[in-house]
């Protein structure tokens, strides 16, 4: 059992992946098989995952699956197997990448500066690059960090922001990249039309 408390966050965070599946994400996950509406739904699983990541700090799958099969069974009798759901969970790329986009322009704060953007970058290490990458061939590609001093293997995720005085700044638009693109051709080629920025 969970605190009352967490319950009422679990039936938020369900009612409102419910309501932004129904109107924004349906379409970037829509089966077209014979299984197209199965038992477990895809807003049971978003909805596992976001509050597993969000209120129990569990940042790894299995940490969430297991979380989920110990203290949500009763909510969600039909939790699938940890193979099953990490399946399932895979094929919903598209749809946290529309939740994202969602999440980021519906919870903007009030003292965001929308004339002032900053850019910045990070990488996303696979392996050094010593080493020869043995997943993801086809996205990545060998990058220089000039923070850490390294080569590597891997991708690079570029994030424009808006300013906000005396706060972090709150993201606007990310892209990932191989990790040989450089900063400005990824603002060239994605955030050079934003106007009065």
């Amino acid at each position: 059992m969970i605190p009352k408390v967490k319950d009422l966050k679990l039936i938020a965070t369900h009612m409102y992946i419910c309501d932004i599946y129904n109107s924004k994400l349906r379409s970037s996950c829509e089966r077209f098989s014979n299984n197209c509406n199965p038992d477990f739904t895809d807003q049971e699983i978003l909805t596992i995952y976001l509050y597993a990541m969000n209120l129990e700090q569990r940042l790894k799958i299995k940490q969430i699956h297991e979380y989920a099969s110990d203290y949500l069974r009763s909510w969600f009798p039909l939790l699938p197997s940890y193979e099953a759901f990490v399946m399932r969970l895979n094929r919903l790329s598209e749809a946290f990448k529309n939740l994202t986009g969602a999440l980021l322009s519906g919870y903007c704060p009030r003292d965001c500066d929308y004339s002032t953007s900053l850019m910045d970058s990070l990488p996303i290490i696979i392996c050094s690059g010593k080493r020869v990458p043995s997943v993801a061939k086809e996205i990545t590609d060998k990058g220089y960090c000039s923070t850490k001093s390294m080569y590597y293997y891997g991708l690079k995720l570029h994030a424009l922001a808006f300013h906000r005085p005396d706060h972090l700044p709150f993201p606007e638009s990310i892209v990932i990249t191989p990790a040989s693109e450089n900063d400005l051709n990824v603002h060239k080629q994605n955030w050079s039309d934003i106007p009065l920025c």
